[in-house]
């Protein structure tokens, strides 16, 4: 992939300068990390008017992280062969659409297979938004640039469950998808007007068989996750069984990486981006931190409404501080990324991260309020702040301009497949404890900090490990 020029003008169509264009990727990525938190907030309401199972329920959720994970790698090699505002213009059409279909579903299965068509199209929009950024701005002022970013998807989650909480109070669940309509075409008419329209000066082929493997893998691996516990860890149908679903996956997975070796004319994921140590380390990290933050919400939303009986819109708002403290953290660990180490920013994060967690591991019990939680939350929020920005710069800091496309969708791949794997272990949580009912909720969402602390551990000794192998 060729560098953006410095000078938008130099691109056909209008342009604009990469302050403006930074600031109408951020519309659109506003728009998916929107919808990260946002549905959260109306299962109950879901269940409630669609008679729809919990196992159903999680999977208004997991149809959209998983489609959203699976064909990121992909998006990213499209934006390199089309050009990135092609396709985020055309994933800004499907995911309004998608949105649409959503608020009109009769029932849960077309609600399930509209969540999956948003997550498709909001896989066409986020690596685009990221690649863009790492190539209009140069390094040392792209922490800044990472930042914002980092700070409008805090942001995003923050008002997620407010204005979930708030359309469920005025429209019922239905609303939660019909915001998203406004916000898209607001994305797509500053996208159109101010981003430049880059378009590679070579065609790029796209690796089919490594496009077929890892979405059959990827796709076999979450669903075995997410259903075995429905299933009782056995027969899903005929001979088809949960451990085989999984088995088959795995192999999947295993054959695409061996694909990938043996291509050297343009691998769909060029192996050689995991010869630096740096994006080997943050591409991990950022993989169990999307699985950290994708199993926390769902428990935590059942836990506050089912178990201490709060409204939709009081549950939603009682995350708002955790997360407008981490979009504020975000913002500023962009700005200081640019003139101090950022493995030591993510590293504190990560620290934070594991003390939030940790005594929200050992405070929460039924019946406890959210006064006793709050600062908890609140730590491990500034802990998520200072993580996110940094990561991504440490990701592309030191890769060669022609891997940014793939480094972006890999990157983005692996945080998203962590959140759909966290999303799907919750869910696998929530039915082995309390069935299909949330009477007993405490227990799930006692047990999944647990989780989230070694995940915590986990994150930190890989940024630590990153820290010996190259100079930011």
């Amino acid at each position: 992939m060729h560098r953006l020029p410095r000078n938008p003008s130099s691109c056909s169509g209008p342009s604009a300068s990469p302050q403006a264009a930074l600031y109408a990727l951020c519309v659109s990525f506003f728009m998916i990390c929107l919808d990260a938190t946002i549905v959260n907030v109306a299962v109950p309401g879901i269940r409630a008017s669609l008679g729809a199972s919990l196992n159903e329920a999680v999977w208004v959720n997991s149809a959209y992280a998983l489609c959203y994970a699976v064909p990121l790698i992909v998006s990213g090699r499209l934006g390199d062969r089309y050009g990135p505002k092609r396709i985020l213009l055309t994933g800004l059409t499907g995911f309004t659409a998608a949105s649409l279909a959503c608020a009109l579903a009769p029932g849960t299965s077309v609600l399930i297979a509209a969540r999956a068509v948003q997550g498709l199209a909001a896989a066409l929009i986020a690596p685009q938004t990221m690649s863009m950024i790492v190539h209009m701005f140069p390094a040392d002022r792209r922490g800044r640039a990472l930042g914002v970013w980092g700070a409008v998807g805090g942001a995003a989650m923050a008002a997620g469950p407010v204005i979930g909480g708030l359309l469920i109070s005025w429209a019922g669940w239905r609303g939660v998808f019909l915001v998203n309509i406004p916000v898209a075409i607001t994305g797509w008419i500053t996208t159109a007007r101010l981003l430049p329209d880059w378009r590679p000066a070579r065609d790029h082929r796209l690796d089919l068989w490594g496009i077929a493997l890892s979405a059959l893998g990827l796709t076999a691996l979450v669903f075995g996750v997410q259903s075995g516990e429905a299933y009782d860890w056995g027969r899903v149908a005929g001979p088809v069984t949960i451990p085989s679903i999984l088995t088959f996956g795995i192999l999947c997975l295993g054959v695409f990486v061996g694909w990938q070796h043996r291509d050297t004319r343009e691998p769909l994921m060029p192996l050689r981006l995991f010869h630096s140590g740096n994006f080997s380390a943050a591409t991990t990290a950022g993989g169990a931190m999307g699985a950290a933050m994708g199993g926390l919400f769902l428990p935590l939303m059942i836990y506050l409404q089912s178990d201490l009986g709060y409204s939709p819109l009081a549950a939603g708002a009682a995350t708002v501080p955790m997360f407008a403290l981490s979009s504020v953290c975000a913002h500023l660990a962009g700005k200081w990324s640019d003139t101090t180490s950022p493995r030591a920013i993510a590293a504190l994060g990560f620290a934070l991260l594991i003390l939030g967690t940790g005594s929200l591991a050992l405070l929460l019990h039924p019946g406890v309020g959210i006064r006793v939680l709050m600062p908890s939350l609140l730590v491990a929020g500034i802990g998520v702040g200072l993580v996110s920005a940094p990561l991504a710069g440490i990701a592309t800091r030191t890769l060669e301009p022609s891997l940014v496309g793939a480094a972006s969708g890999v990157f983005n791949t692996t945080r998203q497949l962590g959140g759909a794997l966290g999303s799907a272990a919750t869910g696998v949580l929530l039915q082995a404890h309390v069935g299909d009912t949330p009477t007993t909720a405490t227990q799930a969402a006692m047990a999944f900090p647990v989780a989230m602390l070694l995940i915590g551990l986990a994150c930190c000794a890989t940024v630590r490990a990153a820290s010996t192998t190259e100079a930011a």
